[in-house]
């Protein structure tokens, strides 16, 4: 005799609300895209279906090839210089007291700037005539123009990026390790282990998991940088400054290129989403072994 009671699947339904948004969100505008890019869209009412000749030409653009390379050496960039300075920030803030709380609120203020006012801010601070930074330069004798020199532009955008995601990286650190128990500080002072020994053995294998967010999380908006540095230089001097997305944004507004800008909104989600698995698999395999050291 069945005694089991029936199962109620009337929670589904509380469930569907989401299912909604995300279709409407996320997957009607993905299905629009890829109708988009292999169709020729000559008017409104007449569009002509070219498989994936848009794909192919895009593949074939030199233009593509470059952006895709300036994007990921500015990405590369941004992880080198953010975490490590984001650990270091962390690990000098204060644990307890009136001072962690100030200190927090101080270190997220950054965050709490939109975007296209940060390149406005950085925009005024890096002029000669009136920001400060590039008086200052001037003064030294640098003749910084961050529109007029392609590796100052590109150093200024960095910055800019720097000066304003390293505080997430740091507040998502400092988080990590007051998550630590107390008793492994206590084990290593009893072992006398330096501070360096703290931090290798016990501080950073713990941060593994707290490590791999931010890696991810900066990786991907990095990748996807567009407001500041359009705002900050337009993409310029020449191309120096212009990135995926902005390439992306030339192709689909400027040149009104719909088919081309679909095909190759396609092409960049998709590197996002293979570069992510790539350093998220990779990272892990990392840890994996430090943890099979230190054990």
């Amino acid at each position: 005799m069945n005694t089991l009671k029936p199962v109620n699947q009337k929670a589904w339904w509380l469930v569907l609300p989401v299912l909604i948004c995300v279709a409407f969100s996320a997957i009607l505008p993905l299905m629009t895209v890829v109708n988009y890019s292999v169709q020729d869209i000559i008017s409104p009412e007449r569009r002509v279906f070219v498989g994936t000749e848009w794909f192919v030409d895009v593949m074939r653009d030199e233009e593509l090839h470059e952006a895709l390379l300036r994007q990921l050496g500015f990405s590369l960039a941004v992880l080198a210089v953010e975490i490590p300075l984001g650990i270091l920030l962390a690990l000098s803030m204060p644990a307890t007291g009136w001072k962690a709380s100030a200190v927090l609120v101080i270190v997220a203020l950054s965050l709490l700037i939109p975007w296209n006012v940060v390149g406005t801010i950085w925009q005024i601070y890096g002029r000669a005539d009136i920001g400060l930074l590039g008086a200052a330069l001037q003064q030294l004798g640098f003749n910084y123009s961050y529109t007029g020199n392609a590796t100052h532009a590109w150093i200024t955008v960095l910055v800019m990026d720097v000066w304003h995601w390293t505080p997430l990286v740091a507040l998502l650190c400092y988080a990590g390790l007051r998550a630590i128990p107390d008793a492994y500080y206590q084990a290593a002072r009893i072992d006398g282990a330096s501070k360096w020994a703290v931090f290798r053995y016990i501080q950073l294998p713990k941060l593994r998991g707290v490590l791999m967010i931010a890696v991810l999380l900066r990786f991907m908006d990095s990748f996807m940088i567009y407001t500041e540095p359009f705002v900050l230089t337009g993409g310029g001097p020449g191309n120096a400054t212009t990135f995926l997305s902005q390439f992306l944004t030339q192709k689909a507004v400027g040149q009104f290129d719909l088919g081309p800008a679909a095909a190759f909104s396609l092409i960049y989600f998709l590197i996002i989403l293979l570069l992510c698995f790539i350093l998220y698999n990779w990272m892990q395999r990392v840890g994996t072994v430090d943890k099979g050291a230190i054990e």
